[in-house]
């Protein structure tokens, strides 16, 4: 996979050669203009010299079936797909690791013999970046908001953690029972679940009883409020943890750190994501601080 030095660019990084021999991975979302995977994918192949290289393609959620078949004939290394595209991808592919199935959503994809293979590696990525920050969680509450796909990969992470209790909040608590049963057939099923509305956020007992809070919603984005949180209440070691990564402070994250809170975004979960997306496209490890460093550079934090 060796291959001659590239030229430089102006910023005085390797720029990769494209030839007949070059492969490809790519990420599939609408819109997928503001990924960040591409930049620690591609850098990581620059410091390997890999002849890879690692695209965007805007692909919506009427074209993603199409796309998907595409990917073998097209001879794509992989495959990594953005939200809601992970759960669409489940109508097309069928052979599922343990993890896509429990989360009812892929965001890897990769050809193999056959067909395609699907996998998830949300709640590793999210396990590594907790693990790596020294967050411990074993016999204490976690809070977390939402029930979507990204709050399914979270819970499954507080459960490896051995959260003993985890507290979902939720705007619809139907949803969030659907997603704490499909939950429950995995083996890491230990902890005592409960669901609540989203007014459970004013709780002043919950939130002072949490070690850990958790936002798996893009509530507050987009010039919207992040619905009232008892932040004061918080114990001085709660983590606030937004799974929204971006070069502000998220509204989630911005009163935490005004109080002087600790605080985590996504960045590291995508980070760590993209190290094992990497190893299954590639069959090789990734340069983790190479993809952190282009990730932070991205960021404005380098």
């Amino acid at each position: 996979m060796k291959r001659p030095a590239s030229p430089s660019d102006r910023s005085g990084a390797v720029s990769p050669l494209i030839d007949g021999s070059t492969r490809t991975a790519v990420v599939f979302g609408h819109p997928v203009e503001h990924s960040l995977s591409p930049a620690m994918h591609n850098a990581a192949y620059r410091a390997l010299g890999m002849n890879r290289i690692y695209l965007a393609c805007d692909v919506t959620i009427d074209q993603l079936p199409q796309a998907l078949r595409g990917v073998a004939a097209l001879g794509f290394a992989g495959v990594n797909l953005t939200v809601p595209h992970k759960q669409v991808a489940l109508r097309v592919v069928r052979d599922l690791s343990a993890e896509a199935r429990i989360l009812g959503a892929a965001n890897c994809i990769v050809p193999r013999k056959g067909g395609l293979f699907g996998d998830n590696t949300d709640a590793r990525g999210l396990e590594r970046d907790l693990r790596e920050q020294n967050v411990k969680i074993a016999g204490k509450t976690a809070v977390l908001i939402g029930a979507g796909g990204a709050a399914g990969a979270a819970a499954l992470t507080l459960m490896r953690l051995r959260a003993r209790r985890i507290v979902v909040v939720n705007r619809t608590p139907a949803r969030a029972r659907a997603m704490v049963r499909q939950l429950a057939k995995s083996t890491a099923a230990s902890a005592a679940f409960e669901v609540r509305g989203l007014d459970a956020l004013g709780d002043r007992d919950l939130i002072a009883g949490a070690s850990i809070i958790v936002n798996a919603t893009p509530l507050g984005l987009g010039g919207g409020k992040f619905p009232p949180l008892n932040y004061a209440t918080a114990r001085p070691d709660c983590l606030f943890y937004d799974l929204i990564y971006a070069s502000r402070p998220t509204p989630f994250l911005a009163p935490a750190i005004k109080l002087g809170l600790r605080t985590s975004d996504g960045a590291g979960m995508l980070l760590h994501q993209g190290v094992l997306a990497f190893r299954l496209f590639n069959g090789v490890s990734a340069p983790i601080e190479v993809m952190r460093q282009a990730l932070l550079e991205r960021l404005g934090r380098a």
